[in-house]
C-alpha cells in the first residue's frame, strides 16, 4: 500500500509536468534551427561580407562551407557532451550546451567584415561555427532522451515528436523575422547591416530557453539509475568499445538517420536555395511559399509520431526513405515548371551546351579565389553561365579547340585568351558575354521568374510533398534511437548517429550539392546525392534496423 501511494503522486506530478518538460526540451532544438535557417538564409550576405576576396559563385559556395563547418565538429560535440550527460545527467548537460550554442550565435552579430580586418573575417567566423556546432553536438541527445523518459509507454513517439516540429518553428521564427525586416528596413539597408539583427535577437530567445530549463528535475529514468549507482562509468568505452552496442550504432546511422538527414536538409533547406538560384524567384517570394508549405506540413510531424507509437517506427522510416529516393527528380523538376514556367521551357526547347576540350576546362569552384576562371576559352565560356544558374551539358572536343556556347541552334564562340593581350582579353570576353545574355534572352531564358506567371498553389503543393516525406522520416527518429540503446550510455550511444547522419551526411548537403552542379552545369545533377544516400538508407535499414517501438527503455 505504501509503494502504491508513494507512485501516485510521482505519476501525477508527472502528468503535470509534461508541457513543461516538452516545451523546455524544444527551446533548444528550435534554437538550433532558427541558427541553422538563419544562417542559411542569410548565406548571401554572409558571402558578401566575409568572403569578398573570391569570385560571387566561390564565395557563396565557401559561405556554405563555413556553415558546414559547424556541422563537421557535431560528431565530436555528441561525444563530448554524451559522455558527460551519462556520467553527469541529462539536465545540467543540455544547461550548458545551450549556453554555449547560444552565444556562438550571437557573437556572429558583432563580427567585422573581410573589409574592417580581412582574413580574420572569416577565421573568426568558422571558429564560431565551430564552437556553435560544438555545442549543438550535445544538445539533440539530451533533449530527445530527457523527453523520451519522461513519456509514458505506447506515447513516447507522439511526445519526442514535438521536438522535431522545432525545426520547423525555428525557421518560422527565422524567415518571419528576416521578411520582416527587409519589409521595414529596405533590402538596401539590411544587406548593408540589418542582417545582422537577427543574429543578435537570438540572447532574448537565449536567456528564455535558459531561464526555462532552469526549472527542470533531473530525468526520472536517469536519476533513478543515479540513486541506485548504476550510471556508467565509461560511457565511451561501453558504448563503442563493445561490438554489440557499437553495431546497433551504425545501424542507426546508415539505417535510419542518414537517409533522413539528406531528405531533411534537401526539403527544408535546398528547396529555398533551388527557388532562389536556379529558379531565380525573389527571395521574398520563396521565403513566403516555403513558410505556407511548412504551416500546412507541420502537424504531420506530431501525426506521424503518434502512428509510430501504433505501427513502428521503422516502417514509417524506410517508406519515407524509398519514396525520396524514387520522386526528388521528378518533383524538382517539376517545381522548375511551376515556379518559372519561361526557364523551363527554355531549357526543353533551347538546350545550352559547351563545346571544350575537357583538358582546359576548370571546376567553376575555387576555395583559395586564386582561379579568375579567363586562362582558357572553356573557363570563359563556363564561368558565365555558373554565375548566372544557367543548364548546360558538355559536348567533348578535340584538343586544341577554342570553346564555344550553343544555345539552341545559334553557336556563339568563346574568345581564346592566347589571343588577347589583357586589355584586349578583358573587352573580348565582356562583348562575348554580351553576346551569350542577348542571345538567351532570345531563346526564352529569363532573367528572373516573371512573378505573374508563378503557379503558387502548384509551388507550395510540391514543397508539402516533399515536407512530407522529412516529416515521416523524421518525426519517429528521435523515439527509435533513444529505445536502440540501454539507458546507461543512451546519450552518447544515440549523439553520435544522429549527429553524424545530420551534421555530416546532412549538413554538407547544401555545399555539396551546388558544387555538384557547378561541376557539371546541370541544374538537377546535386539531387544524386540525396537519393543516393536515402536509397541506401532504405537498403540497410530494411535489411538490420530493428523494430523498438515495443520496448521499454529503463533499464
Amino acid at each position: 500500500m505504501a509503494v502504491h501511494e508513494k507512485a501516485a503522486p510521482i505519476a501525477h506530478d508527472l502528468k503535470q509536468n509534461e508541457v513543461k518538460v516538452i516545451v523546455a526540451s524544444s527551446l533548444g532544438t528550435m534554437f538550433e534551427w532558427y541558427d541553422f535557417y538563419l544562417y542559411g538564409l542569410l548565406a548571401s550576405y554572409i558571402s558578401a561580407k566575409f568572403f569578398s576576396g573570391v569570385n560571387e559563385t566561390t564565395a557563396f559556395i565557401l559561405a556554405l562551407a563555413a556553415f558546414a563547418a559547424g556541422f563537421a565538429i557535431r560528431p565530436f560535440g555528441s561525444i563530448v557532451f554524451g559522455r558527460i550527460g551519462d556520467v553527469v545527467g541529462r539536465k545540467n548537460t543540455f544547461l550548458v550546451t545551450m549556453g554555449l550554442m547560444g552565444l556562438s550565435t550571437f557573437a556572429v552579430g558583432f563580427l567585422p567584415s573581410y573589409e574592417s580586418i580581412g582574413i580574420a573575417a572569416p577565421i573568426i567566423l568558422v571558429t564560431l561555427r565551430l564552437l556553435q556546432g560544438l555545442a549543438v553536438g550535445g544538445e539533440y541527445g539530451g533533449a530527445a532522451t530527457y523527453v523520451a523518459e519522461h513519456a509514458p509507454e505506447g506515447k513516447r513517439g507522439f511526445f519526442t515528436s514535438f521536438i522535431q516540429t522545432t525545426a520547423t518553428i525555428g525557421l518560422f521564427c527565422a524567415l518571419l523575422l528576416v521578411i520582416g525586416l527587409r519589409a521595414v528596413m529596405g533590402e538596401e539597408t539590411f544587406a548593408d547591416w540589418g542582417w545582422r539583427l537577427p543574429f543578435l535577437f537570438s540572447i532574448f530567445l537565449l536567456a528564455v530557453s535558459l531561464w526555462i530549463r532552469l526549472q527542470l528535475a533531473e530525468s526520472p529514468v536517469f536519476q533513478k539509475m543515479k540513486d541506485e549507482g548504476a550510471t556508467s562509468k565509461a560511457p565511451l568505452a561501453e558504448a563503442f568499445g563493445r561490438w554489440a552496442n557499437l553495431k546497433l550504432i551504425l545501424i542507426a546511422l546508415f539505417g535510419g538517420v542518414a537517409g533522413q538527414a539528406v531528405i531533411g536538409y534537401t526539403g527544408q533547406f535546398y528547396t529555398l536555395f533551388y527557388l532562389e538560384r536556379i529558379a531565380d524567384v525573389d527571395p521574398a517570394t520563396s521565403n513566403i511559399l516555403l513558410v505556407i508549405a511548412l504551416i500546412i506540413a507541420t502537424p504531420t510531424f506530431v501525426f506521424f509520431g503518434w502512428l509510430s507509437d501504433k505501427i513502428g517506427r521503422k516502417k514509417i522510416i524506410m517508406t519515407a526513405c524509398l519514396l525520396a529516393a524514387l520522386t526528388l527528380f521528378p518533383l524538382f523538376k517539376a517545381l522548375t515548371y511551376a515556379a518559372n514556367p519561361d526557364f523551363a521551357r527554355a531549357v526543353r526547347d533551347a538546350p545550352v551546351a559547351v563545346v571544350a576540350y575537357a583538358g582546359e576546362c576548370s571546376v567553376q569552384f575555387d576555395p583559395i579565389g586564386k582561379n579568375t576562371f579567363d586562362q582558357t576559352s572553356c573557363d570563359i565560356a563556363k564561368a558565365y553561365l555558373a554565375r548566372n544558374g544557367i543548364n548546360y551539358s558538355n559536348v567533348k572536343a578535340a584538343a586544341g579547340t577554342v570553346a564555344e556556347i550553343r544555345i539552341g541552334e545559334s553557336v556563339i564562340a568563346a574568345p581564346d585568351p592566347s589571343s588577347y593581350g589583357e586589355d584586349e582579353r578583358a573587352a573580348a570576353i565582356k562583348e562575348f558575354q554580351q553576346q551569350i545574355s542577348d542571345q538567351l534572352v532570345a531563346a526564352g531564358y529569363p532573367s528572373e521568374a516573371d512573378p505573374e506567371k508563378i503557379n503558387r498553389p502548384l509551388v507550395i503543393a510540391i514543397i508539402v510533398a516533399i515536407m512530407l516525406m522529412v516529416t515521416a522520416a523524421y518525426a519517429p527518429l528521435a523515439a527509435m534511437l533513444v529505445e536502440l540503446f540501454p539507458a546507461r550510455i543512451r546519450y552518447t550511444s544515440m549523439s553520435l548517429p544522429y549527429h553524424i547522419g545530420n551534421g555530416w551526411f546532412g549538413g554538407f548537403l547544401p555545399t555539396t550539392a551546388f558544387a555538384m552542379v557547378a561541376a557539371t552545369g546541370n541544374i538537377h545533377f546535386g539531387l544524386w546525392y540525396p537519393v543516393i544516400i536515402a536509397g541506401l538508407t532504405a537498403v540497410v535499414g530494411i535489411l538490420f534496423l530493428p523494430e523498438t517501438f515495443r520496448r521499454k527503455i529503463d533499464d
